[in-house]
């Protein structure tokens, strides 16, 4: 499917993008998840930033 990826699932559709070693995904949550590795070896860095859940 080349840079871009949709998944569907039962809590709805989320999507990234990216190239080998990067990928950004946009979550159902309406989180973004950023995902950097070094291709072959293991070694990879994520982050999540976006909307924060308040409890009541």
């Amino acid at each position: 499917m080349g840079p871009f990826r949709v998944t569907l699932s039962k809590r709805g559709l989320s999507y990234s993008a990216g190239v080998k070693g990067a990928r950004v995904t946009k979550r159902v949550d309406g989180k973004v998840l950023r995902t950097f590795s070094v291709p072959g070896t293991g070694l990879s860095y994520r982050t999540i930033s976006g909307k924060r859940r308040h409890r009541d």
